[in-house]
């Protein structure tokens, strides 16, 4: 069984291009397993030897099965008919090895070539061989269509089985496999459940833990961490066990990857460590180019940008060597975000441009738009505030439609999760009744002492349905909260304020009361995140929105608009009222002190106010307005308010006196 090393890439149908984006994604979702001819040990012993050693080093393995191949070239004919057919078997069964080391080592046109050439060697249908050689076969394919190809070859497969047997278990692990490929997450749970039960009750030791392994990934992308970390546990288990080395590396890097999602980054980081560790002592340079790459990603996010350098740039090194385009664009990527962490925008921002030099379409939707989003600090960096402008909007409707997807996804696994649990139920429940019904056919006495299992098996059921059903509504709310709260501050998200705003906006323009919207941002935010840490930087951003929920009426609404900057949508309220708010505001933010010594440090913020009138056109349009607000503060020294010119024209002689201005 074998799993790419990096989650969030497939590996490329090329062999020139080593991976490829993704047409699913994001979420992530990230593909990193394959299923394995493996899943059916052979019979032959020295090709189950070639198959516990991929395990261990594919690459032995692959050259093995190359020289047992070249050697059964020279050997003489067999002469009977039986002969030949034993002949041909085993050597599909070789090539079956070639196509699965092929695949573990990411070499996927290798790996489908290898096992067309057993098919042709191996056409039985029903033949063990013919199996493992479409799984290897279907494992190599990533495109749209080749994936719904390969689930009708494996659903024909299977209708030649018995029903639970060891092959129907491993297609059907193979079919589940495939339907995470298509982001099916609600049909891949269902199918790799039911794989997973079905093994665990006398099918091959590997196809449990196989479809153990499969179930975790899923359980990660749909945001299960502690069952993701319960069953990933299983495979290291058996990985070390076997003495797998190269699977256990990537049980590794899979485990770092759920730990990544957790936040928890510096167990990711042990994680990548261990990961690395074996793919050195493998020979295995991609698996240290991703376990690098990650481990970049890590120290980003703890603000450990010197280590993150190093790791990143050895990761472009092999990348680059091995021509893997997309790995080298998401290690890219990462070293945009160090050099913008290092204050050096404008190769942050050459560097996003050969990025997405595309507009995206060669990376995984949900990958885009935070690439927009990094490039938009960028622009900002550099003044570029109307590049940075436009990077933002497309930020902004490039996570909305993720979300969006993601929610539905998710939905989707929910239902199709319990619905998999209540079958289960149902299906015990009904053996109990088959097994009541044949008791009392036999003796009488019996009969009540079933009845009352019977009972409390339904009283039960009743229960655990209950409970699903009131966990299922749980999760759910959970997942609007998330999509619509900002996890730091507990504030409105941008989706949620732009909501918010466009429907503040509407009833302004309904019944002809006054609207003010701000753009707040902190003041040398870069700054404190440098020299403090992003800890202290959290901090300032909690206490502004402790801070705001003093100054402002419960009627306002303030919504984190990305990064160290806020929306605030004052309804009913005029130019005068809402500059005495944010006055009062910028004082309060005087009282916040960093949790570590800031040798005197005065937080503050800048702030650009604009008013709705007969001549905004959109939501956008006021919003515009209150930015170039922000940028006059920002140009005037910071620790100040600003109206917007069309706003100061029509406001009043107060106004223009707290602003300092000439009337």
């Amino acid at each position: 069984m074998h799993e790419p090393r990096h989650a969030g890439r497939h590996p490329s149908n090329t062999p020139t291009s080593g991976r490829r984006w993704p047409g699913v994604l994001l979420a992530a979702a990230w593909l990193p397993l394959s299923a394995s001819a493996g899943c059916l040990p052979d019979a032959d012993p020295e090709v189950q030897r070639l198959q516990d050693l991929i395990q261990q080093n594919a690459t032995q393995a692959l050259k093995q099965a190359q020289k047992l191949l070249e050697a059964l070239k020279h050997e003489p004919k067999p002469s009977t008919s039986s002969g030949a057919k034993s002949a041909a078997s085993h050597a599909a069964a070789l090539y079956a090895v070639k196509a699965e080391a092929s695949g573990i080592l990411e070499l996927d046109s290798d790996a489908r070539a290898s096992a067309e050439k057993g098919l042709a060697l191996a056409p039985n249908e029903r033949d063990p061989v013919h199996i493992g050689l479409l799984l290897a076969y279907t494992n190599a394919v990533y495109d749209s269509s080749g994936i719904a190809a390969s689930i009708r070859s494996i659903e024909a497969a299977r209708a030649l089985q018995p029903p639970g047997s060891p092959a129907d278990t491993c297609l059907l692990i193979g079919r589940g496999l495939l339907e995470h490929r298509q982001d099916r997450e609600d049909l891949a749970i269902v199918t790799l459940t039911q794989a997973y039960h079905a093994s665990a009750g006398g099918a091959t030791a590997e196809a449990h833990i196989m479809s153990a392994d499969y179930l975790s990934l899923v359980m990660r992308s749909m945001g299960d961490y502690s069952q993701a970390l319960a069953l990933n546990q299983e495979k290291i288990d058996w990985d070390a066990a076997h003495d797998a080395t190269m699977s256990l590396s990537v049980s590794r890097f899979m485990r770092g990857q759920i730990h990544m999602a957790m936040g928890r980054y510096n167990a990711a980081i042990d994680d990548f460590a261990m990961a690395r560790e074996l793919s050195v002592s493998l020979g295995d340079s991609q698996g240290v180019a991703f376990a690098d790459q990650r481990t970049c990603e890590a120290h980003i996010e703890l603000g450990l940008l010197t280590p993150a350098m190093r790791e990143c740039a050895r990761a472009l090194r092999i990348f680059g060597t091995a021509s893997s385009a997309d790995a080298v664009k998401e290690s890219l990527v990462l070293q945009a975000r160090i050099d913008l962490g290092l204050g050096h925008p404008e190769r942050a921002l050459k560097t996003l441009n050969q990025v997405l030099d595309r507009g995206g379409a060669d990376v995984p939707p949900r990958h885009v738009g935070p690439m927009y989003e990094w490039r938009a600090r960028a622009n900002a960096a550099l003044h570029n505030y109307r590049d940075a402008y436009d990077d933002l909007q497309e930020y902004v409707n490039r996570y909305a439609a993720a979300n969006e997807a993601e929610r539905t996804k998710q939905a989707g696994a929910l239902r199709a999760r319990f619905e998999t649990d209540r079958e289960i139920e149902r299906n015990s429940y009904l053996k109990r009744e088959l097994e009541d019904s044949q008791e009392q056919s036999s003796r009488q006495a019996q009969r009540l002492r079933w009845n009352a299992v019977v009972v409390v098996a339904g009283v039960w059921v009743i229960a655990l349905l209950i409970y699903f059903l009131i966990a299922n509504r749980s999760y759910r709310q959970r997942l609007v909260t998330l999509a619509s709260q900002d996890a730091l501050t507990g504030l409105p998200n941008r989706r949620r304020t732009l909501e918010l705003a466009t429907a503040a906006l509407e009833t302004a323009r309904t019944v002809q009361k006054p609207l003010t919207i701000a753009i707040i941002d902190m003041d040398h935010f870069k700054s404190i995140n440098d020299r403090y840490g992003h800890a202290s930087g959290d901090h300032v951003l909690q206490e502004f929105a402790r801070a705001s929920r003093e100054a402002l009426r419960q009627t306002d609404i303030l919504g984190r608009w990305g990064g160290e900057e806020f929306l605030l949508v004052m309804p009913d309220t005029p130019i005068e009222l809402a500059l005495s708010s944010l006055e009062r505001l910028r004082t309060l933010m005087f009282g916040i002190r960093l949790p570590v010594s800031g040798n005197g440090l005065k937080i503050s913020l800048s702030a650009g106010l604009a008013s709705y009138d007969e001549t905004v056109k959109s939501l956008e349009d006021l919003i515009a307005r209150a930015d170039s607000a922000l940028y006059a503060a920002k140009n005037e020294g910071r620790d100040l308010v600003r109206v917007a010119d069309f706003d100061y024209l029509t406001s009043s002689s107060g106004v223009r006196r707290a602003l300092r201005l000439p009337l």
